[in-house]
């Protein structure tokens, strides 16, 4: 009896400590030992511990993305099959029927679309012009980006992302050359941006010295391609057909299929690949008019090379390096007009504008010289918030977005003046403070709140009143200036150079360690409000940078300054010494530390 209530006492245990979720036989542990090695050694893992079984996990996933990698490089197919190392023999120049007429017998600055002439800018011809051409979705923009080495045109399954004219560089057996990406062109699309983007297309037909057309290997001849074959025919152009995504040569035979089309030159290629890229190029080069400046020009540029050896380095943060070019990025929301702008301010047709949000996919650059000095303005994509977009076409501009602006010097924060200052608006401009980018607040669209405004009942916007708007929404921006446009009128665009070169000069700005002494003398430092235990000790200070100007503090602590001294002083220096437009970095400095490079 006693051993019976013992036992009854054992097994309530064993049930306790079991829990509810193991009282049933089916869900119950095992009994016994987990399964370890038996002798597993000093260092040594068993495969049936955690350890064990995450090294195991890990080297599957390995084996799994090395099987996915290509065992060939990028760059190692580049080099393989687009520069090889003997050269191919050269064909016969081609040379167009004289009875064809040819676009290039009008202006290059004009082109026809609807019965009616476009003015559009013509780009320096030292260089010779390709385009690349044909309906959407057939691998041009990945074409572009095979031969120019870079990722400057957008790619992606989806048909019609690419929408302007996108340029870059090839090199190509020890010549440069320039190089056009073009949207998807559909001749018969009556529809808004289709129709933009043809016009553009006309406008890159009619600037090139020879054409690319890109069909598409694995699908059969449709209408777009021979009413696009049939446009090119009618130029009088060299023109040379790419059959794109023909990876091995048993499919490469299908290409002679695309002959019907009437075209003489056809190679079948692989632009996400590289393969017959380079017999692609060697007969493109072959019908390229000879640029003698650009020769004489790599002459020079190598006698300089050469002389100037020995003669030290330029730096381009410490204000050494002669700027010959500002680059600009244009940035803010979707529709607020910067595409617009980038017209107004090039004096032509360069972007494709519309109503609709989200037009501009690629950054579409434009030079601008004005008083000898060279202005690039890039059109970026307009920025979104991360859960906005959906696409991946959105997504990619965005990005593209983002990193144009981080290599620009200046940045043109556009916004709208009908809707005023949105919270993406901040976000956007702290992107580019952040950055280090120099800025200017461009707010466009100042017609329709003032002289167009819709309800005339209302007195117009006050400049004075919205300026204070704007910088009560923006106070971290208080160094930027601003300046009220209408892109679309070009209404007040003469300004914007103005700031913008005045910012870009400002950004450049030098101040001698001497000058900065003399300045720490007549600031009275007892007026910052800082607390008693974050105040430091300035010995001296010294500009290490510019572009943005960097200075160093060397202070009696190795503290980070405290965000009220750091405004107070940053106000010092612009009101002693201006620095408009610009950030103003600090590094401090205490004793016996070296300052972080």
């Amino acid at each position: 009896m006693k051993s019976e209530r013992k036992q009854a006492r054992v097994a309530g245990k064993i049930q306790k400590r079991l829990g509810k979720k193991h009282r049933q036989a089916s869900t119950r542990p095992k009994k016994g030992k987990s399964p370890r090695a038996a002798n597993t050694g000093a260092g040594r893992v068993s495969e049936a511990s955690p350890k064990g079984r995450k090294k195991i996990a890990t080297k599957k996933r390995a084996a799994i993305e090395k099987a996915r990698t290509p065992r060939r490089s990028p760059e190692f197919e580049r080099k393989e099959t687009i520069i090889p190392d003997v050269p191919l023999p050269k064909r016969e120049r081609y040379v167009a029927p004289p009875e064809k007429i040819r676009i290039g017998d009008r202006p290059a600055t004009q082109v026809e679309l609807g019965g009616s002439l476009i003015e559009e800018a013509q780009h320096p011809a030292s260089e010779p012009l390709i385009a690349i051409c044909g309906r959407p979705n057939v691998g041009k923009s990945t074409l572009f980006n095979r031969l120019t080495g870079t990722r400057r045109s957008i790619v992606g399954d989806e048909p019609g992302i690419t929408r302007d004219r996108i340029y870059g560089e090839v090199e190509w057996q020890g010549r440069k050359v320039r190089l056009v990406d073009t949207g998807g062109v559909i001749p018969d699309d009556e529809a808004l941006i289709p129709s933009e983007i043809f016009r553009q297309a006309q406008v890159a037909l009619n600037e090139a010295e020879a054409i690319v057309m890109v069909v598409d290997g694995r699908s059969e001849i449709t209408a777009p391609d021979v009413e696009m074959a049939r446009l090119l025919v009618r130029s009088g152009k060299p023109i040379f057909l790419a059959v794109n995504k023909m990876e091995s040569t048993a499919v490469a035979m299908e290409a002679d299929n695309f002959r019907t089309l009437g075209f003489k030159e056809v190679f079948a290629i692989s632009a996400e690949h590289g393969t017959g890229v380079g017999d692609l190029l060697d007969a493109v080069y072959d019908v390229l008019p000879a640029s003698e400046a650009a020769t004489e020009a790599e002459e020079e540029a190598a006698d300089d090379e050469i002389t100037n050896e020995d003669e030290p380095k330029l730096h381009r943060t410490h204000g050494e390096f002669d700027l010959h070019e500002t680059k600009i990025a244009i940035i803010g929301r979707p529709n607020v007009g910067k595409s617009t702008l980038l017209n107004a301010l090039t004096g032509t047709k360069r972007a494709i504008v519309s109503p609709i949000a989200g037009t501009t996919r690629d950054a579409v650059d434009e030079v601008v010289t004005r008083g000898g000095h060279d202005f690039r303005f890039v059109d970026t994509a307009g920025i979104r918030r991360k859960g906005k977009t959906t696409a991946m076409a959105e997504k990619l501009s965005v990005i593209m977005a983002r990193k144009h602006l981080e290599a620009s010097d200046v940045a043109l924060l556009v916004i709208d003046a009908t809707e005023g200052v949105t919270a993406l608006d901040a976000n956007i401009g702290g992107y580019a403070h952040e950055s280090g980018r120099s800025v200017v607040i461009v707010v466009n669209k100042w017609d329709a709140v003032t002289s167009n405004r819709e309800d005339k009942t209302q007195p117009g916007a006050n400049q004075k009143v919205y300026t204070e708007q704007v910088r009560e929404h923006l106070k971290y921006l208080d160094y930027a200036p601003l300046v009220f446009i209408s892109a679309q009128k070009s209404m007040n665009v003469p300004a914007v150079f103005r700031e913008v070169a005045r910012v870009a000069k400002e950004r450049r700005k030098r101040v001698t360690t001497g000058e900065m002494n003399r300045f720490l003398k007549r600031v009275d430092f007892q007026r910052a409000s800082v607390p008693m235990s974050r105040r430091v000790k300035i010995y001296f200070m010294t500009q290490a940078a510019v572009a943005p100007p960097t200075f160093v503090l060397f202070t009696d602590k190795d503290v980070k300054l405290h965000f009220s001294f750091e405004r107070f002083l940053e106000n010092q220096i612009r009101e002693s010494f201006g620095f408009v437009g610009t950030p103003i970095w600090f590094k401090t400095k205490g004793r016996n530390k070296k300052v972080e490079e």
